[in-house]
């Protein structure tokens, strides 16, 4: 039996009440980690203006790094600094997990600097602020499922959701599943919690397992066409995204300019503010139905996918491409297509990053180096005539064959 981690994501259906009870939660964790990040920048400070006196390391002030300490800093200052904390009856649990969140923030920023963490730069902690949205965690099972529709979340009491949780239930209640923590999360004035659970997936991947002679394909993926599919029988798929964003650029400058209009602070400004959200929340919602339906189609019907090594992060810096590239969600694709391999018993090879897929000949191997962006199909001296995606998604599934 093979346990993971695996999100549950499910929509709440407070009441007003609820509403402001989570809110509060809400404000409470951002109270907790600006008390956090203001007690290690004063610590900071102070070690800093101490040392200047010729004092050793060793005897300054040890900054608390770590979560116990800045735990246990928030219990010593809150019945005097915060005694709204305590008299509003607000969950314990709740400064518990911001602890933890600002040290991990500052735990990745000193890796960064010490060169023990990769990947991209990693800035000190910053203030969290209102406009920074509304969420806080609970550690552990202290937020779990009392019913099929109903979630008892600790100082709020039990809430209800707007889908059916069974399929969740059910694994809890036979301890196929645990919940290892949960985030409670506000978008344009709708709340969500998503648990962390530890799960056996063993059934669900054993009933939705690749069959063994299913094909291998390979992946091309592009702006004008999302990915063409491959397959080695031969047959070739075009797969078109919804272009979310595009569609949505009509409405979204709409509503931005009716937000610049508005005054700053005003009732109009904030529901300026939720039209553009609600705009920009269902960009995402299609976008992520789109990856996600495609991404578990492959995973179930292929043996094998071959796929490019795509540089997104440059690709985004290009600002004639940018915003098609982060419309599209290419690294999201295949972020995706990595872990339902793995569920469903197929694999995920990845070319390498200067593999020239569009550019080599499928018939000869000669690389035409002159093909630009703009040549959507191209003739080879040995007389092939290709079409760049087709022909780049049939390399990377040869690439794949011959690198097994």
């Amino acid at each position: 039996m093979s346990r993971i981690k695996q999100g549950f994501r499910v929509e709440l259906a407070p009441t007003t009440e609820q509403r402001v009870r989570l809110a509060q939660h809400a404000g409470l964790s951002r109270v907790v980690e600006n008390f956090c990040l203001a007690l290690v920048r004063v610590t900071l400070d102070q070690r800093a203006a101490v040392r200047t006196y010729g004092v050793p390391d060793q005897q300054l002030t040890p900054v608390p790094w770590s979560a116990p300490a800045l735990e246990k800093a928030w219990r010593a200052a809150h019945p005097t600094a915060f005694p709204w904390f305590r008299q509003a009856g607000l969950s314990s649990r709740v400064p518990k997990e911001a602890c933890r969140v600002r040290a991990a923030g500052l735990k990745n920023w000193a890796g960064y600097r010490r060169g023990a963490r990769r990947g991209r730069r990693v800035g000190f902690p910053t203030w969290r602020k209102r406009k920074h949205g509304m969420r806080f965690r609970y550690d552990a099972d202290r937020a779990r499922p009392t019913g099929e529709r109903t979630i008892a979340l600790p100082g709020i009491g039990p809430v209800a959701t707007r889908e059916d949780m069974s399929w969740l239930t059910g694994r809890l209640g036979d301890g196929r599943a645990r919940i290892i923590g949960a985030t409670v999360r506000e978008q344009v004035g709708r709340w969500w919690v998503s648990f962390q659970i530890d799960i056996d997936r063993t059934d669900i991947n054993t009933t939705r397992t690749a069959p063994a002679d299913a094909p291998t394909c390979g992946v091309d993926l592009g702006l004008k066409t999302f990915a063409v599919i491959a397959d080695d029988t031969g047959e070739v798929e075009e797969v078109h995204a919804p272009r979310p964003l595009t569609s949505a650029q009509r409405r979204l400058r709409r509503a931005n300019k009716a937000l610049a209009r508005t005054q700053r602070g005003s009732n109009n400004r904030a529901k300026a503010v939720r039209k553009v959200a609600a705009i920009h929340l269902t960009v995402a919602n299609r976008r992520a139905d789109f990856l996600h339906q495609l991404t578990t189609r492959l995973a179930r019907t292929k043996r094998a996918l071959a796929v490019e090594s795509l540089n997104v992060a440059g690709m985004v810096r290009n600002r004639r491409l940018a915003r098609a590239v982060s419309d599209a969600g290419f690294a999201e694709f295949v972020r995706q297509l990595q872990y339902k391999t793995g569920w469903y018993g197929s694999k995920v090879w990845a070319a390498d990053r200067w593999y020239p897929s569009s550019k080599t000949c499928g018939d000869c191997g000669a690389i035409n180096a002159r093909l630009t962006l703009a040549d959507r199909t191209w003739a080879c001296p040995c007389g092939a005539a290709h079409d760049r995606d087709h022909n780049a998604a049939r390399n990377l599934l040869a690439a794949m064959h011959a690198a097994a």
